[in-house]
């Protein structure tokens, strides 16, 4: 499906009973809503799943960046407005997570809980975020291909089918939206704003995330009143991807509370 929001024309999947409490997912950097299949089919039956590629990603539109992490989570409350979403809980994965925050505190009213997945309150290193978008920009994705999917999942599932829809995700990303998108990460610190989220908060992370590592989820959870965290033995930073019963797991007890 396709809506004009703002100055996209923003693609997106709606799976569900109509009358079910909407869950909204939100991807990381350099993949797209396919990162969530396994959990959206799994809760569909639950929830009317709604899943956008966010700005820049994916069939969505691909403006010049930068982007700003709020400009990206006011595309996706105008998403729940065009649909005539009242309110939602959100599930973000790593970019998707600063989405799903910024989104939380910006509009409480319309963020029913929050899972984060792999994510913080900032990702650094800032420069990195820079050098990724000048990569990509210059040469386009094929050189981040490698470095990024080494962060993504563990060494011992580098070489399996799973692995390599990762890659070709991030292959077909717009380098100016990866760009773009990677700029928003390195002006991101919600550290002053995340403290005044109210909402129920499950914090997720693999233990060997190295990205948005657990001492960050850790932060993370603090930040957050009342948040629980569970951290994943053995994962690295797209869990979803490698081993997802890992969290739908912990990600449904939490959901099916809050609902």
């Amino acid at each position: 499906m396709f809506r004009r929001i703002r100055d996209l024309d923003m693609h997106f999947q709606v799976a569900g009973p109509e009358e079910a409490p909407v869950l909204l997912m939100l991807h990381s950097l350099g993949t797209g809503l396919q990162v969530w299949d396994a959990p959206a089919a799994a809760l569909a039956g639950r929830f009317r799943v709604l899943r956008p590629d966010l700005r820049g990603h994916g069939l969505t539109s691909v403006p010049p960046g930068p982007y700003r992490i709020e400009q990206m989570a006011a595309d996706v409350l105008a998403l729940l407005d065009d649909l005539r979403i009242g309110a939602a809980h959100v599930a973000g994965l790593s970019i998707g997570g600063l989405v799903a925050q910024t989104m939380a505190a910006q509009a409480p009213e319309r963020v029913t809980s929050l899972v984060l997945c792999d994510t913080a309150l900032a990702i650094p290193p800032v420069e990195l975020w820079h050098q990724r978008a000048a990569l990509a920009r210059r040469e386009g994705m094929e050189p981040l291909v490698e470095p990024v999917c080494a962060r993504w999942v563990t060494p011992g599932f580098q070489g399996t089918p799973e692995a390599a829809g990762l890659r070709a995700m991030l292959r077909r990303t717009a380098p100016e939206g990866y760009a773009g998108a990677a700029e928003a990460i390195a002006a991101c610190d919600l550290s002053g704003v995340t403290p005044g989220i109210r909402c129920p908060a499950l914090v997720l992370v693999g233990e060997e995330d190295q990205a948005t590592p657990v001492a960050a989820a850790e932060a993370l959870r603090d930040a957050i009143p009342g948040a629980r965290l569970v951290v994943l033995p053995g994962l690295a930073h797209l869990p979803l991807a490698e081993r997802p019963e890992a969290v739908l797991a912990p990600m449904r007890d939490f959901l099916e509370a809050a609902a």
